[in-house]
């Protein structure tokens, strides 16, 4: 089994243990409704400890029942989830997307012209930049020329770096 495959399903267990332990452990039974929400907890506490406490304003909108304020929040809860996956997605196309074009890049950068059979070496086409150069002769060699120094130094004897 594959690393990534086994990190996903023990974060899987984590999330269903989370899940599952208030419900297991039996926390809120001493509740009237055990799992009511935040909103009903804070609006009891207000009231306990101020009776004479008036809100500054009402909800914009009072769902007719109960069960249609649940199905209007778990509707919220799932369209914000499927915007989360989509994000989540188009960032793991787009890496998948670069890795791919990278990796065709380099393929397309490592293959190199092969020679038929009828041609020869003086028939080969020069490489560029230097013409009438033979596929043999390697550049810098035999021409005269000082081999190219990619060393971070520069003819004034300082370096690339400004250090010298």
């Amino acid at each position: 089994m594959k690393r990534d495959t086994r990190v996903n399903l023990l974060i899987l267990l984590a999330v269903l243990l989370l899940a599952a332990a208030p419900l297991a452990l039996g926390l809120g039974d001493h509740k009237e409704e055990p799992f009511s929400g935040a909103d009903g907890e804070a609006e009891a506490a207000v009231t306990e400890l101020d009776p004479d406490y008036e809100p500054w304003f009402g909800p914009l909108y009072e769902p007719p029942s109960g069960e249609v304020e649940s199905g209007l929040f778990a509707l919220q809860a799932a369209l914000g989830a499927g915007v989360l996956a989509y994000c989540i997605g188009l960032g793991r196309g787009r890496r998948q997307g670069a890795r791919a074009a990278a990796a065709q890049a380099a393929a397309a950068r490592t293959e190199t012209p092969e020679q038929s059979p009828a041609q020869s070496p003086a028939q080969a086409p020069a490489p560029a930049g230097r013409p009438g150069a033979g596929p043999e002769q390697d550049p810098g060699q035999d021409s005269g020329q000082a081999p190219r120094q990619d060393s971070g130094s520069r003819p004034d004897g300082g370096t690339a770096d400004g250090e010298g």
